[in-house]
């Protein structure tokens, strides 16, 4: 199966409509998924195990799918044998509905990713369905090497975007701007530089920060790749 060009997106489904079709394990797990995004779900399959059953606030039709369980819902997944995920996808296709079919890429046109979560920020990972062990690796790894303080970047970041928009900072500009102010959460004075780069970089932060709000410089510990040039993706 050629590999697809995907777009990166994320979902605002909650409050809305969704069907998952299938009520086995994987099912529940994906139940978890859905209503965490909170999404209100209704289940459709002839059998479910008891963990979707006692599930509080969901939809439960206890029958075999029909193209008539779409109505309405905003996204689907499907979570059955390949015969009714299949049923599933033609469906789903004719009323222009994504559907996520899981583990099935064949009947898929939307693949759940892994996801490494620091506080608001969220990283997605995807191989387009056809590699979810890799998938997993990924994000185990990312979820690794990634500072446990990402919500202190998100405050810092957030500050930033709004004294930039104030002073209409020009968009390339912001970039080293923001690089500078995170550096500054983990900047020690460095030996021999009389600590020129450490008022530097509270000059540069004090220009666009409030001082209402001022960044803190307490966190450890320090976080030496990030000063690096390679770390474009700031």
């Amino acid at each position: 199966m050629p590999m697809k060009n995907l777009l990166p997106l994320f979902l605002d489904i909650a409050g809305r409509d969704v069907l998952l079709v299938g009520g086995g394990r994987v099912a529940a797990a994906k139940l978890d998924q859905l209503l965490g995004a909170g999404a209100r779900v209704r289940v459709v399959s002839p059998l479910v195990v008891a963990e979707i059953a006692r599930t509080p606030g969901i939809d439960i039709v206890r029958r075999a799918f029909q193209p008539a369980d779409l109505d309405g819902a905003w996204f689907v997944v499907a979570a059955a044998i390949p015969d009714v995920n299949r049923q599933v996808a033609a469906a789903a296709e004719a009323r222009r509905i994504f559907v996520n079919a899981v583990d099935d890429p064949a009947n898929a046109s939307a693949y759940l990713s892994g996801v490494v979560r620091r506080n608001d920020v969220t990283i997605a990972i995807s191989t387009s369905g056809v590699a979810p062990a890799l998938t997993s690796l990924v994000r185990e790894a990312l979820d690794a090497v990634l500072p446990l303080d990402f919500g202190e970047w998100l405050r810092v970041a957030r500050l930033q975007r709004r004294a930039w928009r104030r002073d209409a900072v020009p968009m390339d500009e912001r970039k080293p701007l923001l690089l500078e102010a995170l550096n500054l959460i983990y900047d020690r004075p460095r030996r021999g530089d009389g600590g020129r780069r450490a008022r530097a970089l509270r000059y540069t932060a004090a220009r666009h920060v409030t001082a209402a709000q001022p960044i803190r410089t307490a966190i450890d510990p320090a976080v030496p790749w990030l000063h690096a040039p390679e770390d474009s993706w700031l």
